[in-house]
Formats: C-alpha cells, structure tokens, sequence
C-alpha cells in the first residue's frame, strides 16, 4: 500500500469517526471502501457512456449482416 494524506472537512472527520465507532472498522478502511466503489463506479458509468456512444451507430446501413454473411467474406475462394 501507499501512504498518502487527504483533507476532510469537520463534518466528513466526524461522520467518518463514527461510522468507523459503530462498524467496527478503522478509518482508512472506510476511507479505501469508499475509493475503491467509486472506481467500480466510475468505471461502469465510462462503459455505459462508451456503449452509449456506440448503439446505432449502424442504424442508417440499408445492409443487413448476419454471421453467414460474415463468414462468407471469411472464406477463403480458391
């Protein structure tokens, strides 16, 4: 792990202080648990973003493929 320091207001000290208090959990845990699901969470919300972007980006093709055609194009003709 790396050691590092952050600054909290008086009221994210106290909160956390408790919160630590009634969980039974130290505050740098807290504090890890809470940086690790905003990652998880940022991370999700850059694939949907990405998927976002992406859906119907086709939409205006006339063609439709499918995986026959697909592998047809595939195949070797000799």
């Amino acid at each position: 792990m790396v050691r590092t320091q952050i600054y909290l207001t008086e009221h994210e000290k106290k909160a956390l202080s408790t919160l630590a208090s009634s969980s039974g959990k130290k505050q740098s845990e807290l504090i890890r648990e809470a940086i690790d699901n905003f990652i998880v969470k940022f991370s999700v919300k850059k694939r949907e973003d990405i998927f976002d972007k992406l859906s119907g980006i086709w939409s205006d093709r006339d063609d439709s493929l499918t995986a026959e055609s697909l592998r047809a194009d595939w195949d070797r003709k000799w």
